[in-house]
């Protein structure tokens, strides 16, 4: 399941109901104090209500409302459902997903208690019509009854069966938006309620403010979510056990009534076993794994930025695991302020890295920060603002292009005044590749850019890009820079652009790629190298499959998953993984004319 969105109501400072959608990679940019750490937290009470718990002073200070409510929305939930054997039936055949085709879960707690209690709600467009409107609560024989009234042809067994006849013979049904209760429910409500938690992403949760203990989550927290993830694939197995538990249970009670009659026939009719197999946090909470660095030195004991960096370690680690593993449920990563102690460099090794997890299949990646240099980085369809509005003093949260002008102004952003040349390319995946192209070519020839670190180059992503990006071509479209554009091949329209460009006699310049696109230029050894896969890399497409589409099929067949992903995860893997690999020795052969050569040439000209 892929978290889409999440609403608060009379959270903390979200005393009216907020809304904020989530995309693979979230980021959350605002001031010190504006309510960052507050969504963070609202998901890890929704999810585990653990390193986070609900408390009574969650509830808004000012409203007078003693409730909260934290609902989530879910897209890539399962197909089937099952709720006894031969009972398969899906959440849309119980009409428990919204008129949008999504799962909303729905947690109210009441924090008018010293431990606030807890209700539990799928928001769903549900049938309100009277006699076809609280099915799920119904016992079999009930449904039985509602079937033979209405004289329906439809075996008497099999309660979803059952419910698809009698609402299909239910006409208008009258759907509308309802909250319909499952963790206090009866019946198939509650045990549909049992599957679908079941199938919840892992939510892990990595705070800002951790302590240093030998058992605190600055250590344990990854392992923990290690832990969670390997007990999440070995779901089946954990039933198998759970199920053979109850009947040696079973099997005992049965022989200790039959012990019973033998001294008193009258003193029990029966002894049955109420079997409560332990939850998911139990399983978690039997396994503790410690981590001890060089000469047995805790992990704990090390400084703040090395504790940070394990972090980094353990999403690469997990990243990895998922390239080779598949499993149905899915995870969140939420991280709180990853800068922090952090030296620059490693600042931009964190970066990669939560954009590399956050490509992974079934794997979302949340971060907050309000660090300049790191927001800078961040693409700009990650990036949630958080500020409170003038008027109402209320807290918002925006989105979309609109926003960067103002999150630039808000951490200051600022261009580099060193800058001579702009490099206008069309996506961020050319960005990646130029800096891995012109790093290779810089190695055998120093006069050539460097383009990874050379500061009198800026990169702006005409498509979109990273807040940098964004503000580089915003501050510098007056400064009278000199311009330097390669398009990809596969846009006959681009040609028009560069014309255009090459015709302002100010210095800029524009080039359309001889090849099909940006990774036409891949050698496969480059390729094989970072995945294993053998792709067979072409100027131009074979069979209408350019490289990226033959990459994500052979990838896609090695993992063994089910569907293909596109291709823009397939260009973002290869400007990640394979171009980083790419040497002059690989760049000459994919390209014996000296086409990128002459492009790395050019731009050196420019800047001198």
């Amino acid at each position: 399941m892929r978290l889409k969105a999440v609403t608060l109501k009379n959270f903390r400072c979200y005393e009216s109901e907020i809304n904020v959608d989530f995309a693979d990679l979230t980021t959350f940019v605002g001031r010190n104090d504006i309510g960052k750490s507050s969504v963070l937290e609202a998901l890890e009470i929704f999810f585990n209500n653990d390193v986070v718990s609900i408390e009574q002073s969650d509830a808004n200070v000012r409203s007078g409302i003693e409730t909260v409510e934290i609902t989530c929305e879910f897209t890539d939930f399962p197909d089937s459902l099952i709720l006894d054997a031969g009972a398969e039936t899906s959440l849309a055949e119980e009409f428990l997903l919204t008129d949008m085709g999504t799962l909303k879960l729905q947690k109210v707690y009441n924090c008018g208690n010293k431990k606030p209690s807890l209700e539990i709600f799928v928001i769903a467009n549900h049938p309100s019509a009277p006699g076809f409107q609280n099915l799920l609560e119904l016992k079999e024989k009930d449904l039985q009854t509602k079937v033979k009234e209405l004289k329906l042809n439809v075996p008497l067994k099999g309660n979803p069966g059952m419910r698809k006849a009698i609402w299909a013979a239910g006409g208008d049904l009258k759907l509308m938006e309802t909250a319909i209760p499952v963790s206090k429910a009866k019946e198939d409500a509650k045990r549909l309620w049992d599957q679908i938690e079941s199938y919840l992403p892992i939510f892990a949760l990595f705070q800002s403010d951790r302590s240093s203990k030998d058992s605190d989550d600055e250590v344990q927290s990854p392992m923990k979510a290690a832990v969670a993830a390997a007990l999440a694939e070995v779901q089946a197995d954990i039933a198998k056990i759970q199920q053979r538990v109850q009947e040696k249970a079973e099997e005992i009670a049965k022989n200790t009534h039959e012990a019973l009659k033998t001294i008193d026939p009258g003193l029990a009719s029966e002894l049955s076993p109420e079997f409560t197999p332990p939850t998911t946090a139990k399983w978690q909470g039997l396994f503790s794994v410690g981590l001890n660095t060089d000469s047995g030195i805790p992990l704990n004991k090390r400084g703040s930025g090395v504790r940070r960096l394990v972090l980094v370690s353990f999403f690469k680690a997990e990243a990895e695991r998922r390239l080779r593993i598949s499993n149905r449920r899915s995870i969140i990563y939420a991280i709180e302020e990853p800068e922090t102690a952090q030296h620059p460099n490693n600042q931009r090794i964190l970066i990669e890295s939560f954009k590399y997890l956050s490509l992974e299949a079934g794997c979302q990646v949340i971060l907050t920060t309000h660090s300049p240099g790191f927001a800078a980085d961040l693409p700009n369809d990650s990036i949630r603002y958080i500020f409170r509005d003038s008027k109402t003093d209320k807290p918002v949260i925006q989105a979309g292009a609109d926003v960067f002008g103002v999150v630039a102004e808000a951490l200051g952003v600022t261009p580099d005044s060193r800058v001579k040349v702009l490099l206008c390319v069309e996506g961020p995946t050319d960005v990646s590749a130029l800096k891995a192209l012109s790093k290779a070519l810089h190695a055998e020839d120093s006069s050539l850019p460097n383009l990874d670190n050379d500061g009198r180059i800026a990169f702006v992503v005409l498509g979109g890009g990273t807040l940098k990006h964004w503000v580089d071509e915003y501050y510098l479209r007056a400064l009278n820079k000199k311009e330097f554009h390669i398009y990809d091949r596969d846009v006959a329209s681009y040609a028009e652009a560069a014309a255009r460009v090459n015709a302002r006699q100010d210095g800029s310049w524009a080039v359309q790629t001889e090849k099909h696109e940006i990774e036409s230029y891949l050698h496969s050894d480059a390729i094989f190298e970072a995945f294993n896969v053998k792709v067979e890399v072409t100027d131009h497409p074979v069979d209408r499959k350019a490289t990226p589409k033959r990459f994500s099929e052979a990838y896609s067949e090695l993992q063994g998953f089910d569907a293909v992903m596109g291709d823009t995860k397939a260009k973002l893997r290869l400007a990640e993984r394979a171009f980083p690999l790419m040497t002059a020795a690989r760049i000459h052969e994919r390209d014996p004319q000296g086409e990128v050569l002459g492009w790395m040439t050019k731009i050196r000209d420019m800047i001198q």
